[in-house]
This record gives C-alpha cells, sequence and structure tokens, in this order.
C-alpha cells in the first residue's frame, strides 16, 4: 500500500473530519463504517470515557495508557481495541478516494514487505496478494466481525463484571437529582423496586 496515497491538503481538515466522525457512504468502500460504541451505563463505557479525557486534556501518551487503578486489564483491553479500530477506520477514510485497486495493486509496507491474507475461508484458504483495499476490507470486516463476538467482548453488563458499578452510577444519579429536586418522585416510580434495594438499604 506505499506510495499510493496523496497527501492530505490540510492538517486542519483532516481534524475537522477526524473529530466530525464522519462516515462515508459503503457503496463506494467497504473499509469505513459506522464508528463501534460502548453501551452507555456499561464499565467500558465509563472507562472509555476517561480514556477519551486523558487524551484530550494533554497527558502524556505513556502514562494515559497505564491500566487505572482498581480497573480490570480485559475491559481496558477491549476499549482500546474498539477504539483503535474506529481511529483507524476514519483515518483510512481520508486517503481511501486516493488507494484504489489500479493506484495500490498490493497491500505492501514499502519495497520489501507484502502483505497476504488469508482467513481459513474457502477463498482464502491460503496467503494471498491482494489490492490494498480489498485487504483493508476484509481485515475491518474481520476485526469487526471479533468485536461482535460476545464470546470475546461480552456485552451484558452483569458478563463483564460491572453490575456493581451500573449499581453506584444509579445511586450517584438518585442521590443527586434527589438533593437538588431534579426530578419528581412520580419519575421513579417505574424503578421503584430498584430504588428500593439500592438507595433505602443506605439508610438502614
Amino acid at each position: 500500500m506505499d506510495h499510493c496515497f496523496t497527501p492530505i491538503s490540510s492538517m486542519a481538515s483532516f481534524v475537522e473530519f477526524f473529530h466530525k466522525g464522519k462516515v462515508r457512504d459503503k457503496s463506494k468502500t467497504n473499509t469505513f463504517r459506522p464508528k463501534k460504541k460502548f453501551e452507555p451505563g456499561t464499565l467500558r463505557y465509563s472507562l472509555h470515557k476517561h480514556a477519551q479525557a486523558s487524551l484530550n486534556s494533554g497527558i502524556n501518551l505513556r502514562e494515559v495508557v497505564k491500566l487505572p487503578p482498581g480497573e480490570d486489564l480485559t475491559d481496558w483491553y477491549a476499549v482500546h481495541v474498539v477504539d483503535f479500530f474506529n481511529r483507524i477506520n476514519l483515518i483510512y477514510g481520508t486517503v481511501s478516494d486516493s488507494c484504489t485497486e489500479e493506484t495500490c495493486p498490493r497491500m505492501s509496507g514499502g519495497p520489501k514487505y507484502e502483505y497476504l491474507w488469508a482467513d481459513g475461508s474457502s477463498k482464502y484458504k491460503k496467503p494471498t496478494p491482494l489490492p490494498a483495499p480489498r485487504y483493508i476490507a476484509l481485515l475491518m470486516d474481520w476485526i469487526e466481525a471479533q468485536i461482535n463476538n460476545e464470546d470475546i467482548f461480552p456485552t451484558k453488563t452483569v458478563a463483564i463484571g460491572a453490575e456493581a458499578h451500573v449499581n453506584t452510577c444509579y445511586k450517584h444519579f438518585y442521590y443527586f437529582v434527589k438533593e437538588f429536586e431534579l426530578v419528581s418522585n412520580k419519575e421513579f416510580e417505574p424503578l421503584a423496586e430498584l430504588t428500593r434495594k439500592l438507595c433505602y438499604m443506605d439508610k438502614m
């Protein structure tokens, strides 16, 4: 894929593109897809927000990548796999128009290295040379399939051990809105049993 990209017109345009999270029409390229997201209220969502806040604060990246105290390493891995997937997807989108099967006939890393594709399917049982856009499309599809595999990346709150975290978040919210009388008791009726168990038990 070397020597097949035209320079980005300006860093400003790249930054604008990156921050907007632009998603291109999939009919034009199979590598540009909607961003993968974490379900709000889960531990991984909170870790994701923690990581984003750290990145935006200008902290040394060598420090930012360290596991936050008390957090699970597996969840920290998962958060970064998804974040890197989204970022790489966006970055590739900025150059995908310049990298076609004609301009990038092989997926390479310079003149000395070529990447071959093999995934065990009937079509690609053996390592196969491919144009760069096709290779990247297959790679992004494969990564997305791994992310969507709940055996590898479980999404249920209890399954990833985040039930206690979610309960704490709810109690924090409940105490806050009650302290400042922001939400009426009527609005909590659907959650009455949960509120009784989580919040009123604290008073006992």
